[in-house]
């Protein structure tokens, strides 16, 4: 059975991860996509919060499960017996970035194997941060996430 892991922070989870999601459903038996927990990284919701949206959110997708973690993604890779991971590319921004960190997972975990999946055209400029500051403007966001996620935005924005 061919795992996917699909990492990411997904603060929150919008239609261009669950697209990527199910375009690797394509690939792959089974994708966990996992909630990253990063030291560095300012979160909106926390690592509960968002594996609980996430969840919620891909309860219907086949074959798709949710997990989180803290830590070096390869040492979650070898736990669960992984050698894939997903990685969506937007633009081509993202790209040194993601380069980076393949080469650098691949050095710490040589068995991986790093794939990229380009989203739909209308989500390839989409990110959570561009959600999250639209929302808090007053924009409508419905088009790019999930009811369920709009109502988390407005239970931290709009308390």
């Amino acid at each position: 059975m061919k795992l996917g892991i699909y990492a990411g922070t997904f603060d929150p989870i919008t239609y261009g991860h669950i697209d990527i999601l199910k375009r690797a459903l394509k690939i792959f038996d089974r994708v966990l996509v996992l909630v990253a927990k990063h030291p560095e990284k300012k979160s909106l919701f926390t690592a509960e919060e968002r594996l609980e949206m996430v969840k919620e959110v891909i309860k219907d997708i086949e074959n798709a499960e949710a997990d989180k973690y803290c830590g070096l993604l390869v040492d979650y890779l070898r736990d669960k017996n992984a050698t894939a991971v997903i990685r969506g590319m937007r633009v081509v921004s993202d790209f040194e970035y993601e380069f980076q960190m393949a080469l650098m997972n691949r050095h710490l975990y040589p068995d991986i194997d790093i794939i990229f999946f380009f989203p739909s055209k209308e989500y390839t400029y989409l990110s959570s941060s561009i959600i999250k500051e639209v929302f808090l403007l007053g924009g409508d966001v419905s088009k790019f996430v999930p009811p369920y996620v709009i109502k988390k935005l407005e239970g931290k924005y709009r308390k």
